[in-house]
């Protein structure tokens, strides 16, 4: 599966602080649980990321 195709799946995201001081990503679908933990720094970045996408998307929408 690719970043373009598109599934028909519900799936819950939650995300905060650990209690180890770092920021967890925690996925939940069909019975899967996947938790990823990041450094503060990392969570910055993937905040970037997710920022510059939803920047390029909006471009996409409005063309």
């Amino acid at each position: 599966m690719g970043i373009n195709n598109e599934r028909d799946i519900e799936a819950n995201m939650q995300i905060g602080p650990t209690d180890q001081g770092m920021v967890r990503i925690f996925i939940e679908a069909d019975g899967i649980e996947i938790p990823m933990d990041f450094d503060p720094e990392e969570a910055d970045e993937i905040a970037e990321e997710i920022k510059a996408a939803a920047m390029a998307a909006r471009a996409v929408k409005t063309r």
